[in-house]
This record gives structure tokens, C-alpha cells and sequence, in this order.
């Protein structure tokens, strides 16, 4: 099983920064891609972006040139850097990763709790 920890939500005016974080633990053999989702009120959750264990990234078009998705293979951590916020922003954000739980074992989706991202105009 892996468990993932976020950190890094709140509230900010529009055009400011967060900073997500999210830490992995547990016992599991790889983990593959890790990303972050999110889900604002009355909507579907939607990918906000991705990075696979070899560093290729992936993003939202809402969210190109805006965020930033980062890795530490080392920590298995994985951070989302949001700048230039918009109202439109405003969602619970989750933290993902396909992780496997043995060598022989099918990859997982695992999800974390969810921290609140709420930006003002």
C-alpha cells in the first residue's frame, strides 16, 4: 500500500503563488507516474499534471506556462508549483501516483486526501 501526504494548500490573491508538496510512503516495489488532480465544486475531477519516474511532464492546457511539476526519485516526493493563480484555480487539489505494489504485482492508482486551493479575486 502507498500513502500520500499533501501539503502546501490555502488561500491566495489572484496572480499569487502556492507551492504543493506530496510525500509518498508505505511498502510498494516502483512507483510510476505521480501527478496532482483536481476537483472544484459541482465539477468532474481533472488533471492538472503528471511526471513519470523518468521526468517527462505532462499538463493541462488550462495550467501550461503557469505550473510547474517536479520529482525527487530519492524522497518520492512530488511538488506543484502554481503561479500566476486565477479564481478559476479554486479546487480541492490531490495528489496521485501509479505505483506497484510487488515486481509481479498490476500497478495501482493511489490518492491522497486532498488540500484545499482557494484563490481570490
Amino acid at each position: 500500500q502507498v500513502q500520500l501526504v499533501e501539503s502546501g494548500g490555502g488561500s491566495v490573491q489572484a496572480g499569487g503563488s502556492l507551492r504543493l508538496s506530496c510525500a509518498a510512503s508505505g511498502r510498494y516495489y516502483s512507483i510510476n507516474a505521480m501527478g496532482w488532480h483536481r476537483q472544484a465544486p459541482g465539477k468532474e475531477r481533472e488533471l492538472v499534471a503528471t511526471v513519470t519516474s523518468g521526468g517527462s511532464t505532462n499538463y493541462a492546457d488550462s495550467v501550461k506556462g503557469r505550473f510547474t511539476i517536479s520529482r525527487d526519485n530519492t524522497r518520492n516526493t512530488v511538488s506543484l508549483q502554481m503561479d500566476s493563480l486565477k479564481p478559476e484555480d479554486t479546487a480541492v487539489y490531490y495528489c496521485n501516483a501509479q505505483a506497484r505494489p510487488t515486481p509481479w504485482g498490476n500497478v495501482n492508482n493511489y490518492w491522497g486526501q486532498g488540500t484545499q486551493v482557494t484563490v481570490s479575486s
